[in-house]
């Protein structure tokens, strides 16, 4: 716990077996008290490593649902066990767990009730392997996003990010897609339900067991991303009203 909050960690899991070990020991639990794994239909024996190192709360997809699918069985889950901060990190150690402590500091003690770890902080995302082309798609995407949600991130496509439980109870994720695009809907109607966020520099890395998306997939994301952006802005300017900004139930 920090300071009487829950904190629990939700790994979103999908073939992570090679790297699901490296990734769970660096977790400190010296502040994380439970971890959730929802394994989304892998192909490889990810859940049952989950099982072996001891992880609490292991979940799996009969039927993969896609990385958004999988993060609303996260987020529902933790909000079940009562979790009152609540950090995503992806079991492939992309990100490093050893970024928690500064994430829930900044949560636990009401500085920001989002934190999100930025690749793009900082000058390592190229020199951590970052491919130049999404490099680039970063930079256009948040530049673009950026205007028409009239906020400023350095960027909106990390995985890496920590949640308080005020703000999963008050924004309507589960109306989200079950597809990549679900994390910058997520991060849109966070901004627009006027929640403040937090930014913390990310080291990047990108090796053979990381996941990651291809050039058509990527491109599809990029599309989505442009969609959401035109959306808020209309909603925002009060143009048209969407479902996905409206409270949950």
């Amino acid at each position: 716990m920090y300071k009487g909050k829950k904190v629990i960690a939700v790994l979103p899991a999908y073939n992570a077996a090679l790297t699901l070990e490296q990734t769970y020991n660096e977790i400190p639990f010296d502040i994380v008290d439970e971890v959730i794994l929802c394994d989304d239909a892998s192909n490889d024996n990810t859940i049952e490593v989950a099982k072996k190192i001891g992880i609490q709360h292991c979940i799996r997809h009969e039927v993969n649902k896609g990385y958004g699918g999988n993060q609303k069985t996260l987020y529902n889950k933790a909000l079940e066990l009562k979790g009152d901060i609540v950090i995503m990190l992806h079991p492939d150690y992309q990100y490093t767990p050893k970024l928690i402590p500064a994430m829930v500091n900044i949560i636990g003690d009401e500085l920001y009730p989002v934190v999100l770890g930025s690749r793009i902080l900082g000058i390592g995302a190229l020199k951590g392997g970052m491919p130049l082309y999404k490099y680039i798609a970063n930079r256009f995407l948040t530049f673009t996003q950026n205007l028409l949600v009239n906020y400023k991130l350095s960027e909106y496509h990390t995985g890496y990010r920590a949640f308080s439980k005020e703000v999963l109870e008050n924004i309507n994720f589960n109306s989200n897609s079950d597809d990549f695009v679900f994390d910058n809907e997520m991060l849109s109607q966070i901004i627009y339900a006027k929640y403040s966020i937090a930014e913390v520099t990310c080291p990047t890395k990108y090796f053979e067991e990381a996941s990651s998306i291809n050039l058509v997939r990527s491109t599809k994301y990029g599309l989505g991303v442009l969609r959401v952006s035109f959306c808020h802005f209309l909603q925002r300017i009060g143009i048209a009203k969407f479902k996905m900004y409206q409270k949950p139930n």
